[in-house]
């Protein structure tokens, strides 16, 4: 493919202040990249500031309300940010026809590159293509590997969800369970079905599927309550996320069941549920990482003209196991927000 004729390659002029203010308010919220310290605890990078004309990034991705999972994404993003003299715009929306309007937004404010998760490609084709055609770099991260490159996409950075998914199975497998209840907390969700079948796809137990509203804890915890109650045979919940394994503990509780629990994604307060038992084993597939290179990615293809995987390979930021054998070494980054 030649890549350097494709019209996304066209560089935008930085946006002016006026517009980076109407951004602000109209679709999130904006990270002064000066090296100050974020309101998110991110670093005071200003040593190692760039010297480049400032460029404006829009990151736009599927982050429900109150899902902590996020605030690593944008840490890690916050950090580049202040690295390379970059104007970052966060939006974010679970609903994905909500979530193309916050991209068509940043076309509109004539950004220099777009950073968007994938959750439900579909519903975002249209206005990628759209950005595209505006000549405005798009890489994507977190969700939609499967899809990235027929997008037309720079760059991709995450984790294969398939392949974790398969590894998750096998870890099942090892550890001896024989029926697990996989806790898919929004439907549709490219990346959390790919999961799921991963892990049915590999275990060689009986792997259920139980859809929550992720939205809703309570709902999440009492869903899940009354699916161990329904089925007292199920050994492991499987949750797609780190804030939901918590939730998970307690249901288990609640029911009087013998399950165990086990996750995808890590946070700090994870890996205190795997010191104490609590939690079986996590999937980290480092948000912090993801974050950080979609934004350095974008600023390395205006300023340089890189693109990392030769524009046509993922970067894969994970899957890795944190269990009691390693959780240790984990904790220390974890508490620091960039695990």
């Amino acid at each position: 493919m030649d890549r350097s004729s494709h019209p996304r390659h066209r560089r935008v002029a930085p946006l002016v202040a006026a517009a980076a203010a109407a951004a602000l308010a109209l679709t999130g919220c904006s990270s002064d990249s000066g090296g100050k310290k974020s309101e998110e605890g991110g670093a005071d990078a200003s040593a190692g500031k760039a010297s480049t004309p400032q460029m404006t990034v829009a990151l736009v991705t599927h982050q429900a309300p109150g899902d902590t999972f996020w605030d690593i994404v944008r840490k890690g993003a916050e950090t580049a940010a202040a690295k390379d003299n970059v104007k970052l715009i966060y939006s974010a929306d679970p609903n994905a026809g909500n979530q193309a309007n916050l991209v068509q937004n940043a076309i509109d404010q004539k950004v220099d590159g777009i950073a968007v998760t994938l959750a439900k490609p579909d519903a975002l084709k249209d206005v990628i293509a759209k950005a595209e055609k505006a000549g405005i770099p798009v890489v994507g991260l977190n969700s939609g590997l499967s899809d990235w490159k027929d997008l037309g996409l720079l760059e991709f950075f995450g984790q294969d969800e398939s392949v974790a998914g398969e590894a998750f199975g096998k870890k099942l497998n090892e550890v001896g369970a024989k029926n697990a209840v996989c806790v898919v907390h929004e439907q549709g969700n490219v990346g959390l079905t790919q999961r799921c079948d991963g892990v049915k796809k590999t275990f060689e137990g009986e792997t259920q599927i139980l859809n929550v509203n992720g939205t809703d804890m309570p709902s999440v915890k009492s869903t899940i309550t009354a699916k161990l109650k329904q089925d007292s045979s199920i050994d492991y919940v499987v949750t797609l996320g780190a804030p939901f394994a918590p939730t998970a503990v307690q249901s288990v509780e609640e029911a009087g069941s013998e399950a165990k629990v086990a996750t995808f994604d890590l946070n700090k307060e994870l890996t205190g549920a795997v010191k104490a038992g609590d939690i079986q084993f996590a999937v980290d597939q480092q948000p912090y990482l993801q974050g950080y290179l979609a934004v350095d990615g974008l600023w390395l293809y205006k300023n340089n003209g890189n693109y990392s995987g030769g524009g046509e390979q993922p970067v894969l930021t994970g899957p890795a196991f944190v269990d009691k054998s390693n959780v240790d070494a984990v904790s220390e980054f974890a508490a620091k927000g960039t695990r």
